[in-house]
């Protein structure tokens, strides 16, 4: 037996297969095998169709079954993983009405604003764990603002996640996990903060149905097995966020236990049974996978948005000729602090870690006579790292404990000024695990599909690829760091006002 798993991401479409009998990938496939397009109306706006989703899906999943022969009766179910925070709504016949807005757009800033202020910082700390941000409800809240017409039209609203199992099963469905993420689940009342979308002037009833992120939430019709050769009635049996999923492709599951990620995005992730904070701006907290009413269990997100994005168009732009693996090794060569080459990772959209500034990508310090190509890799890496270690201060000024960190078989990983910079500057050990969502996706629906009693028993094949611990001589790493961050304490001052 074997069980499929998504993750739709807003680059691609990865899907991987996994036995029953330990959890070992069989085989993994991307599509499209380049990047799928973001639209940007208007700067700072991020937009992508639905339905681009979808054929990537089929596409893969068609690869999928051809590349290993497996046959569509020999796959027992269905995991989701998807990119977070997007909006996706449809009409009475369950067609979307506009692209979806998704997680790096960053019109619904004001909104988000607006809304936390008719609905209280209080009464959001308390409940909702999180202020209204940039996230679902504000961009819903956003469209009924700005595109009244459509706004009437909406029979429902999605994430990108729950609109993938629309598709494949015609039933429109969502999560508590994922309402969490939307600043859409009362986690005082445990139930949909319908109080919060009321005060928004948006009906309740646009939510879809709640099933549970761990089993039975939907099966395959005739049209979704049918566009993706799949068999009718294969069940989904889970569907996260990516950033949950990735954490939990990790077994990072329980409290005190610390995932990250470096992808397009960048992002630390630590589970905590805590259901209070001090931070709710810069900060997000989540319903993790496994959370519930008697046991909590809650995922303090930290999202840095210009990360990998920014080492992808330095390879782009600076050397398109130079692969990732060259382009670390030439930074490697660079000392440390990139002899006063700084650059700033924050071209992709406001950055809820500044307080939602949009401040955009900066590069300082530049000498002609001095910087070449390795300074501006290793500078850029240096900069994403500092991102996430100022990120990690205020993680840990809430109540975070950063001595180990688990992250995938990510680029900015693999790269060891990066992971050594964030290593020792945190005083954390990082251990890489050689794991994807897509693989983590598909184990969870074993887990839930009763193959596994556990995700630790679902992963036990996995083992530490590298592991980063703090370099002695840490000195040049905190010079380094301090004047990063005293320009950009700079830069926010200047920006604000």
């Amino acid at each position: 037996m074997y069980w499929i798993g998504y993750d739709i991401g807003s680059s691609s479409v990865k899907a991987a297969l996994v036995s029953s009998a330990d959890g070992s990938e069989i085989a993994r496939v991307q599509q499209p095998k380049k990047e799928m397009p973001i639209d940007a109306p208007q700067p700072g706006w991020g937009e992508q169709d639905p339905d681009l989703w979808w054929e990537q899906v089929q596409l893969a999943t068609r690869e999928l079954l051809e590349k290993t022969g497996i046959k569509a009766d020999a796959v027992k179910g269905i995991g989701i993983s998807y990119q977070m925070h997007g909006l996706v709504v449809v009409d009475q016949d369950l067609k979307p009405l506009r692209p979806s807005i998704i997680w790096c757009d960053s019109r619904a800033v004001a909104a988000g604003e607006a809304l936390l202020q008719k609905a209280g910082e209080a009464e959001c700390r308390e409940r909702l764990l999180n202020a209204p941000g940039n996230f679902t409800l504000s961009k819903l809240f956003w469209v009924r603002e700005n595109q009244p017409e459509l706004f009437k039209k909406i029979h429902k609203i999605m994430l990108p996640g729950d609109y993938i199992a629309l598709r494949l099963s015609g039933r429109c469905t969502t999560t508590a996990s994922g309402l969490s993420e939307g600043i859409l689940w009362d986690f005082k009342e445990e139930q949909p903060a319908a109080w919060l979308m009321e005060t928004a002037g948006i009906d309740p009833g646009l939510l879809p149905d709640i099933v549970p992120t761990f089993g039975p939430q939907s099966e395959l019709d005739e049209s979704g097995a049918e566009a993706c050769g799949l068999k009718k009635g294969t069940p989904i049996l889970y569907r996260a966020g990516d950033q949950p999923n990735n954490a939990l492709s990790l077994d990072v599951m329980e409290p005190g236990e610390v995932a990250a990620t470096g992808g397009t995005s960048g992002v630390v992730y630590a589970v905590t049974d805590r259901t209070q904070t001090r931070e709710m701006n810069r900060v997000n907290n989540f319903a993790h996978v496994n959370h519930s009413a008697e046991n909590p269990r809650i995922g303090k997100l930290l999202c840095i948005n210009g990360t990998g994005i920014q080492y992808s168009w330095m390879q782009q732009q600076v050397s398109e000729d130079t692969d990732y693996a060259e382009m670390n090794q030439m930074a490697a060569r660079i000392p440390v602090g990139s002899q006063g080459l700084r650059i700033f990772p924050f071209g992709n959209g406001a950055e809820r870690m500044l307080s939602n500034i949009l401040v955009g990508a900066r590069i300082s310090g530049l000498s002609f006579n001095t910087h070449k190509r390795d300074h501006l890799f290793r500078a850029a890496l240096e900069g994403i790292a500092f991102s996430f270690v100022y990120g990690m201060e205020i993680m840990a000024a809430d109540g975070v404990n950063l001595r180990k960190i688990r992250a995938g078989n990510d680029n900015l990983f693999r790269a060891r000024p990066f992971a050594e910079t964030v290593a020792t500057l945190t005083g954390a050990t990082i251990e890489m695990v050689a794991t994807t969502g897509a693989v983590g996706a598909a184990r969870a629906a074993a887990v839930a599909g009763g193959a596994f009693p556990s995700m630790t028993a679902a992963t036990a094949t996995d083992k530490v690829q590298l592991e980063y611990a703090p370099v002695p001589g840490k000195e040049p790493y905190q010079q380094a760091y301090a004047h990063w961050k005293n320009e950009l304490n700079h830069i926010l001052k200047t920006h604000t006002t």
